[in-house]
């Protein structure tokens, strides 16, 4: 299992983190660890990664990953993560060198930085926040 984090500006562009370890951007998470819940690895990602300690909203998007590659078969969950601007992208702190940069990008833009499966399920997040619901995934691709 894996959670991240939605987190918005008003006009609806996504933040994404670049990480230092691979050249895909990201938005905010990871992988659940053991005796961890989804909810907990998000707030505990927004934290590591950015140094922002804020609730959590909704559950956007629940994603069934079917097996690829060399990983098995997995469930990705993305909770609201709520409105910043960028002001407060200036005093976001990355230590542990994980991260080296963050920045809003409309959906056009993240789907040039991050892998095409979380570029759809980004925007699926995005219409979902909008809506006011939970959405399903299988791959990526709404289902419910």
């Amino acid at each position: 299992m894996a959670a991240g984090v939605l987190v918005r500006d008003r006009d609806d562009r996504v933040l994404l983190v670049e990480p230092s370890y691979k050249p895909n951007w990201e938005i905010p998470g990871g992988a659940v660890e053991a005796d961890e819940s989804p909810w907990a690895t998000a707030s505990r990602e927004l934290i590591e990664e950015l140094g922002l300690r804020r609730s959590l909203g909704a559950l956007l998007v629940v994603d069934y990953v079917r097996p690829q590659d060399s990983r098995p078969e997995g469930v990705v969950f993305v909770f609201d993560g709520g409105v910043l601007d960028e002001a407060d992208l200036t005093g976001l702190t990355f230590a542990d060198g994980e991260v080296l940069s963050a920045g809003f990008h409309t959906i056009e833009q993240a789907r040039e930085k991050v892998k095409p499966l979380l570029a759809d399920r980004l925007a699926v997040a995005v219409d979902a926040v909008r809506q006011g619901v939970t959405a399903l995934c299988e791959h990526g691709v709404r289902v419910a």
